[in-house]
């Protein structure tokens, strides 16, 4: 019901020209939006996770809303000197892409070459360079696409009951207690694949297919280099996608993955992500002494000038976003519809 409201609601507002008075307003000019993205689907990645997917026609649709629309959409790094300096251009945007997954290579590059546009990638590293789909997501992925077949026996995966697949709650209780089996193990990446390997056949899903297909991995060395060749701006997004609590381990989390980016990419890395947009306090003084210039959250909003640079926020964009929701924010009324959406903190292993 609210989302029916709200849509009537955009639409009143619309064909009453708001989008169009705000879009040119001075206050909109002095506000940046940075967009982040964290996949464009291979296959049906966005019907098993809406809220982190968007489908390729989707994001074709959003970069011709901002081609027609004549929004500046601008490289990060051009984008925040600018908006410091309070010399934005009318109607500005970035674009990013958080984790730097193989779908970024296949489906988003292309278009944004396309259309002319930017992009920043922030990449993690360690999936980067094993080559193997992320633990946590292929294990939820598999249930998800087993989830028809009920009252499967998944002991042998750390599961003391029979699964009911169909069930999202239940789903996602069993990633948990799978990833909790497999910690308690102490077990690297390459083993951990293959207990994913072995979830997918006990589900009758064919891994090695999944694999092909470069499902839920990340970009590899080579791709990364002929990205950046492209034009493509990779910055850091940590080397394990997490953030301990430690001082020693965060920072090193940030230079191993700035080594690992630099295997592949020439010149400094100085802007980074939060992973799944967690931060705490403390993080901000630990960032500033890795020369960290700016960091994104997953906080819902413009970044304006009085904006902390290591608190900026974005409009996290998914398949569940309707096109003229994602209009409304471009132009900046959806700014005065939401409900601001902080982030929390969240620690994610894989």
């Amino acid at each position: 019901m609210k989302r029916r409201l709200r849509g009537a609601a955009l639409t009143i507002l619309k064909s009453g020209g708001a989008f169009r008075l705000v879009k040119d307003s001075a206050w909109r000019r002095n506000k940046l939006l940075i967009l982040c993205y964290h996949g464009v689907s291979l296959d049906d990645e966005n019907e098993w996770r809406p809220f982190l997917y968007i489908t390729p026609q989707q994001l074709e649709r959003r970069l011709i809303a901002l081609r027609e629309g004549k929004y500046e959409v601008l490289p990060l790094e051009e984008a925040l000197e600018r908006l410091y300096r309070n010399d934005l251009p009318p109607r500005s945007v970035t674009l990013t892409f958080d984790d730097g997954t193989y779908d970024f290579y296949a489906q988003a590059w292309p278009q944004l070459k396309a259309y002319g546009f930017p992009a920043t990638v922030y990449l993690t590293t360690y999936y980067s360079e094993l080559q193997r789909p992320i633990f946590s997501l292929v294990c939820s992925y598999l249930l998800w696409k087993a989830r028809d077949r009920d009252g499967v026996n998944l002991a042998e995966f750390g599961i003391d009951s029979p699964h009911v697949s169909h069930s999202a709650e239940n789903r996602e209780k069993a990633v948990a207690q799978i990833v909790q089996f497999v910690e308690q193990q102490d077990l690297d990446g390459e083993e951990k694949d293959q207990i994913a390997s072995a979830l997918a056949q006990r589900l009758g899903i064919d891994y090695q297919k999944l694999r092909a297909q470069r499902l839920l991995q990340l970009m590899n060395r080579k791709e990364v280099k002929q990205l950046a060749d492209e034009g493509v701006d990779f910055q850091l997004h940590t080397h394990r996608h997490r953030t301990p609590l430690s001082e020693e381990l965060f920072r090193r989390e940030i230079e191993d993955n700035r080594v690992r980016i630099a295997n592949a990419v020439s010149g400094p890395r100085k802007h980074f992500c939060y992973p799944s947009g967690a931060y705490r306090p403390e993080f901000l003084s630990w960032l500033t002494k890795e020369q960290v210039v700016s960091a994104t959250t997953c906080d819902t909003g413009f970044a304006t000038s009085q904006t902390n640079p290591l608190l900026l926020p974005r409009l996290v964009d998914t398949s569940g976003r309707t096109d003229l929701e994602f209009e409304s924010w471009i132009t900046g009324v959806g700014h005065f519809l939401s409900r601001r959406k902080r982030g929390r903190l969240a620690y994610v292993p894989d």
